[in-house]
């Protein structure tokens, strides 16, 4: 599933060690929607992938994300976790990088930077 909008803020990273010995990291996130009613959800992302995804405030992403409930206790806890995060509209979303600008002639006397 994937959702598109605005990062609306961002928390701390935080950090442990499981039952197991292993340990962990996750860093969550506040996505807000676009739409004529936006939402905002928050996002966690987990190991390896907070340096994968550069994350700023208010920078607008299309996140790709998996929902995850469990059982504590007799109650249910949902999760929202995003394995993908791009910018929104940017050259992964289908949208080419712009061709540089060629209208003006080449000028063999001007100097360049190269060394050689």
């Amino acid at each position: 599933m994937e959702i598109q909008g605005t990062i609306h803020s961002l928390l701390p990273e935080v950090n442990g060690q499981g039952r197991n010995g292993n340990t962990w990291r996750k860093r969550e996130f506040i996505l807000e929607t676009e739409g004529q009613y936006p939402k905002k959800i928050c996002m966690s992302v987990w190991g390896e992938k907070i340096d994968q995804f550069p994350l700023r405030q208010g920078a607008r992403v299309q996140v790709a994300i998996d929902l995850e409930s469990r059982e504590y206790n007799g109650r249910w806890y949902t999760e929202v976790k995003a394995w993908k995060v791009a910018p929104a509209g940017g050259a992964e979303a289908g949208v080419a990088d712009p061709m540089p600008d060629y209208s003006q002639p080449f000028d063999p006397g001007t100097p360049d930077d190269l060394p050689f």
